[in-house]
């Protein structure tokens, strides 16, 4: 599967790691708001989800990080899309 289509998957968890206030002023409906700063310690909470996880912040660097944190704990369907404007035109085409 390419991106567009793990980001088109209903069974995909789309992942936000913008902050509250971000999420808050826009978002992909559906998405879950897990902050950069907390991806740590909700490895469990990601890990239970038992689906491919699909990332993205503003830019595309925080998910980056968050991407780092989940492969280092062993996660291994979790992929970063970049920036939400990437991700909404990924879930439009």
């Amino acid at each position: 599967m390419n991106l567009q289509e793990l980001v088109k998957d209903p069974k995909t968890v789309l992942i936000d790691v913008r902050t509250p206030m971000e999420y808050a002023d826009q978002h992909i409906e559906g998405s879950l708001n897990i902050p950069l700063d907390t991806v740590p310690e909700e490895i469990d909470r990601i890990r239970n989800l038992n689906a491919t996880v699909v990332l993205f912040c503003r830019s595309g660097a925080r998910s980056g990080q968050a991407l780092m944190y989940l492969q280092q704990a062993g996660i291994k369907n979790s992929y970063n899309a970049g920036g939400i404007s990437n991700v909404m035109v990924l879930k439009m085409n």
